[in-house]
């Protein structure tokens, strides 16, 4: 059974920053194969897409995001990042963790972020 399980979200004032982190296991879960990525999801908002990285390393971005998140992996400790600086109100969100292989896809259960004054 594949879980994964974030961390790292809280309370933060505009402009400051979080990483979050977002930790795989489970018996058959060949973390390396997946994409891996970040979405949110805001109060009366669909869930959307933050931020992917493949299996090569290369990542992309929401428009709303770039230059002020960037995401990252660790193979061998089957970790997934996102930094998030110079935050704003607007990316107060619930943040869940995906892990993406055609057909395979599993979610996090989320990790609230609130970026407040």
């Amino acid at each position: 059974q594949v879980q994964l399980v974030e961390s790292g979200g809280g309370l933060v004032q505009p402009g400051g920053s979080l990483k979050l982190s977002c930790a795989a296991s489970g018996l058959a879960f060949a973390f390396r194969i997946y994409t891996m990525g970040w979405y949110r999801q805001a109060p009366g908002k669909q869930r959307e897409l933050v931020a992917a990285i493949n299996v090569g390393a290369s990542a992309n971005y929401a428009d709303s995001v770039k230059g002020r998140f960037t995401i990252s992996r660790d193979n061998g400790k089957k970790m997934v990042y996102l930094q998030m600086n110079s935050l704003k109100p607007e990316d107060t969100a619930v943040y869940y963790c995906n892990a993406n292989r055609a057909t395979q896809i599993y979610w996090g259960q989320g990790t609230q972020v609130t970026v407040s004054s």
